[in-house]
């Protein structure tokens, strides 16, 4: 299945947000902020990727389902989802 931003959607939106806050994180350290703050902020970075992650699983099966729907082959299995679902868990 092809990623594009119709199809990533808001799990793209959530990557940019994500890659905001990782350069911040970056920022911090290089201008030796506080490690709990640091840490705090690097732990929002990874819920932030887990989420879009997770959102992008979502719009792929959403895909798949209507192609079955209009009686298509869809471009992945229920199998392979499930497979980068469980990866990302």
């Amino acid at each position: 299945m092809q990623l594009n931003e119709a199809l990533a959607g808001d799990g793209l939106n959530r990557l940019k947000r994500a890659q905001g806050q990782l350069a911040s994180v970056i920022s911090m350290i290089e201008e030796g902020e506080e490690c709990e703050k640091v840490l705090t902020q690097l732990a929002a970075v990874s819920r932030a990727l887990d989420r879009a992650g997770f959102k992008l699983v979502a719009s792929g099966m959403r895909h798949c389902q209507r192609a079955r729907e209009r009686g298509e082959e869809p471009p992945m299995t229920e199998e392979e989802l499930e497979k980068l679902f469980l990866a990302l868990a």
